[in-house]
C-alpha cells in the first residue's frame, strides 16, 4: 500500500545512523509551524481550483501527520495506525444516523447533534469542563474568535440576530474611536481586538468563513495594486511619483475592469 511506502520513508529519514541529520532533529514542536503551513497550502490550492496542486500539498500534509505519529512512536506514546483508528472511531461515533440506528434528515440536524457529540465528550473527559475547552490557542486569532462565540453561542449566550452584532460592532467602533482621541496604546489595542472580535462573531452570524473571505479580499487588493503599478510603469514613473489621487483613479479602474 501507498502508506506504507510512505511510514517506510518516514523510518529512514528518522533513523539514528543513517537517516537525514535535519529530519532526526526535528520535534513535535520544531514541525508544527510546517503543520500548519502546509495545511494553508493546501486552502491555497483549493481556493485557486488547481486540484495538479492541490493532490501535491495534501500530500504535504499528510507527511507532517506521519512525522508527528512517528515521533510519538518513538516516544512510546502511539503509533499512526493510533491516530488512523481514533479518528475511525470518531467519526463512527459521531455519525450514528449513517454507522447505527439514529436518524437524522438534514445537514443542519446533522450539524446540531455533531455539536451535541462534542459537549457530552467534553463532559466526560471532565465533569468541570468549560464549554470552551478544546478551542485551541493555537488557531488564527480571527478563526478562534468565531469558535470561541460559536461554543457560548450553544449555551444561549449569543446574540438572537445579526443587527444585534452590526449593532455592537457599531459601538465597538465608537469606543475604538475615543480610545484613539485619548492616544492611549494599550486601550487602543484592546478596543480594536473588540472590534475584530465582533466583526469575527458577525461572520459566524452569516456563516462566512473569516479567512476564506479576508484571503479573497487580500487577492484583490493584490489584483488592484498591481495594476496600479502597472499603469505607472507604463508611464514611466513610479509610485513615489504618483499623487494619490493618481492612484485613486488606477485603482478605480482596476474596479472597473473587474465588473465587466
Amino acid at each position: 500500500m501507498a502508506i506504507e511506502r510512505l511510514l517506510t520513508l518516514m523510518a529512514r529519514l528518522r533513523d539514528p545512523e543513517t537517516g537525514c541529520p535535519w529530519d532526526r532533529e526535528q520535534s513535535f514542536a520544531s514541525i508544527a509551524p510546517y503543520t500548519i503551513e502546509e495545511a494553508y497550502e493546501v486552502a491555497d490550492a483549493i481556493e485557486r481550483s488547481d486540484l495538479n496542486d492541490l493532490r501535491g500539498e495534501l500530500g504535504d500534509l499528510l507527511f507532517q501527520v506521519v512525522f508527528h505519529a512517528h515521533i510519538a512512536a518513538e516516544r512510546g506514546a502511539f503509533e499512526f495506525d493510533d491516530v488512523v483508528n481514533a479518528i475511525c472511531e470518531k467519526l463512527e461515533r459521531r455519525h450514528p444516523h449513517v454507522f447505527g440506528d439514529v436518524k437524522i434528515d438534514s445537514a443542519q440536524a446533522q450539524k446540531v447533534a455533531w455539536e451535541e457529540h462534542k459537549r457530552r465528550e467534553r463532559a466526560e473527559r471532565n465533569a468541570q469542563a468549560s464549554v470552551l475547552d478544546d478551542v485551541p490557542v493555537g488557531l488564527p486569532a480571527l478563526t478562534r474568535a468565531a469558535k470561541l462565540g460559536k461554543r457560548a453561542a450553544s449555551v444561549g449566550f449569543d446574540w438572537p440576530t445579526v443587527d444585534g452584532v452590526l449593532d455592537k460592532i457599531e459601538e465597538e467602533v465608537r469606543e475604538l474611536r475615543a480610545a484613539i482621541k485619548e492616544e492611549q496604546e494599550d486601550h487602543v489595542r484592546a478596543e480594536l481586538g473588540d472590534v475584530l472580535f465582533s466583526v469575527a462573531n458577525l461572520g459566524r452570524h452569516l456563516h462566512v468563513d473569516l479567512e476564506t473571505s479576508l484571503r479573497q479580499t487580500n487577492a484583490k487588493f493584490e489584483r488592484r495594486f498591481r495594476h496600479v503599478e502597472a499603469c505607472l510603469r507604463a508611464e514611466g514613473r513610479s509610485l513615489q511619483e504618483a499623487t494619490m489621487a493618481e492612484m485613486d483613479a488606477f485603482w478605480d479602474e482596476a474596479k472597473a475592469l473587474e465588473t465587466r
